[in-house]
């Protein structure tokens, strides 16, 4: 009995020392952690919180979307809208092979090109796997939470009006960069600076919080243009409907303000839709009517006219012998259709003389034509600022020839774009002024630089206000209610070998109304095939349409009481 109570104590006291020694064991540990705990936390904090930055922490950029395009009247030709693009680390993406077949379903991407995309870029970090999605497509890949996948804000352009204001306003890449028309020209303001923030990461790159904003992004800036976007559509349309209807190859209109410079409308045929990048070919998405040059033909004889009454040679009244209707100049015979006789200076206008306006051009000194010529805006680009703009062809005067010099008269030997005729009308509308041509909005009057005398422009407008009368050759281009002046052009185009005798370029260019000119409107369409090609009988029914809607749209009160009273007699 003696013995197990021994026993039993010596087990007791062997329980204690174990005990004891457990809790001395237990007592290091614990001393050992909160060492190692204070270590960490007061001398190595510093290099761990580097550490754990290097790891979770990241610099991440904030996108700033790019700058509106609006018309004169804020209506938006070019927007900027949120969109997601997708992108993925491939070095994470094929640790999980089983979740591709899933992530090719919802990119609509065929699955064997997914994955070979991925092995071609397998030692890559970042590769994008589709730009611009839907937020909302972006969002259904978002949740499925696939390794490596992830999504970045982006903007993509949308342009509203399309194919109507699609030459001018030009489009943007898919970085949201300008490529084109005035995306291009001013790049510099509508792009915007992309901020950047820094945000914490989970172990597999997923956005767990913003930390904080390093850099606010700056949006760029918005720019107004010149263009009343109702006048844009209503000229679009008819362009459109004369370019299809006389099978021509191409057509440009140009509306010009004669009062600011403002361009109100610019358009082309064929155009393109900018917002479908299938459309995006060079030779589509050239701005024609500030790009193209042609041969003006008679639609240059009012400047000549100016030229003349400038130097005071000549008067409205002045007579010109044009019989018998025919005159050489060196060995080209330049001849009229009709033998018109005696006529002053107003009939070779309204009945187009080539004979009348080569004599008067020969009788001009060549520094003072021009002189004149060049100051209406020939032969150098306008201030439009557009790309690619064409400064056209005027050959300096110390180059010319007699024949040079009688065929300038009537529009061979030069080349002009769209715009440059309708800057040249304009100043005609403005009594001798040429105010500087503009795609942005005025706010302010500029100042402006007189070409010719308010006498010669007042004299020159009332003699092409002839041009559209009864007996002219232009009266398709009559407007009800308004008094309009204007003048035709038709040439033969050029190609190899020499001119097409079956090929033309059919123009009108005018101003209305005379009492009071606000519209200066040039009209070109380019090699008309379905039988009509004269000037007066192609172009001049588009610029009757487009000044009649405009002076609607515009508000501009008519100006022939009389024409107003026919017309309601004859209704």
């Amino acid at each position: 009995m003696k013995i197990r109570k021994q026993n039993a104590a010596d087990r007791c006291k062997t329980f204690r020392v174990r005990c004891m020694i457990a809790a001395g064991f237990l007592a290091l540990g614990a001393t050992a952690l909160m060492a190692r705990s204070v270590q960490l936390q007061l001398f190595d904090q510093a290099f761990l919180n580097e550490q754990a930055d290097a790891r979770q922490i990241r610099h991440a950029t904030i996108s700033a979307h790019r700058g509106s395009i609006t018309d004169r009247n804020g209506e938006v030709l070019a927007v900027s809208t949120p969109v997601d693009s997708v992108w993925v680390n491939p070095q994470e993406l094929v640790s999980a092979p089983e979740r591709i077949p899933m992530l090719a379903k919802l990119l609509g991407i065929n699955q064997n090109e997914l994955t070979a995309r991925l092995s071609r870029n397998a030692g890559k970090k970042f590769l994008y796997l589709k730009r611009h999605m839907k937020p909302a497509d972006a969002e259904r890949i978002e949740k499925q939470d696939i390794p490596g996948v992830n999504l970045q804000r982006e903007y993509r352009r949308y342009y509203p009006a399309a194919e109507v204001t699609g030459h001018l306003i030009g489009f943007a890449n898919i970085d949201d960069v300008g490529q084109e028309g005035l995306e291009l020209a001013f790049d510099h303001r509508l792009a915007g600076h992309p901020g950047s923030k820094r945000v914490l990461k989970d172990r597999r790159g997923q956005f767990v919080e913003d930390i904080e904003r390093i850099k606010a992004p700056e949006p760029g800036q918005d720019i107004v243009t010149s263009i009343d976007l109702r006048i844009q559509y209503l000229a679009y349309r008819e362009l459109k409907k004369a370019v299809q209807s006389h099978k021509a190859s191409s057509g440009s209109a140009v509306v010009i303000d004669v009062l600011t410079g403002e361009v109100l409308a610019m358009v082309n045929q064929p155009s393109y839709n900018p917002n479908d990048r299938a459309q995006l070919q060079v030779s589509r998405f050239r701005n024609r009517a500030i790009t193209d040059i042609f041969e003006p033909g008679s639609s240059i004889k009012p400047l000549l006219v100016a030229a003349a009454l400038e130097t005071g040679k000549y008067r409205p009244g002045t007579i010109i012998d044009t019989s018998p209707g025919q005159i050489k100049v060196a060995s080209k015979v330049i001849k009229d259709k009709h033998n018109l006789g005696k006529i002053d200076v107003t009939t070779m206008l309204s009945r187009s003389s080539n004979v009348g306006a080569s004599m008067m051009a020969l009788s001009l000194e060549p520094a003072d034509l021009w002189g004149t010529l060049n100051g209406f805006g020939l032969g150098h680009a306008s201030t439009s600022g557009f790309p690619g703009e064409s400064a056209g062809v005027l050959s300096h005067y110390a180059n010319w020839r007699p024949i040079s010099q009688a065929t300038l008269a009537y529009g061979y030997g030069a080349s002009i774009t769209p715009l440059q005729l309708a800057q040249a009308y304009a100043v005609m509308g403005a009594e001798g002024l040429q105010r500087p041509v503009s795609l942005v909005r005025i706010n302010q009057p500029v100042i402006p630089r007189r070409i010719i005398s308010p006498e010669s422009a007042n004299a020159v407008l009332l003699m092409m206000e002839a041009v559209v009368n009864e007996g002219g050759t232009g009266t398709a281009a009559a407007v009800p209610g308004f008094r309009v002046a204007g003048k035709t052009g038709t040439t033969r185009k050029f190609g190899n070998g020499g001119y097409f005798e079956d090929r033309y370029t059919a123009i009108f260019a005018g101003i209305a109304p005379v009492t009071n000119p606000r519209l200066a409107v040039a009209v070109v369409i380019d090699d008309p095939q379905a039988g009509q090609y004269y000037g007066g009988l192609v172009a001049a029914p588009v610029f009757s349409k487009i000044v009649a809607d405009t002076t609607r749209v515009l508000a501009i009160p008519p100006d022939d009481r009389e024409g107003i009273l026919s017309t309601v007699a004859l209704r």
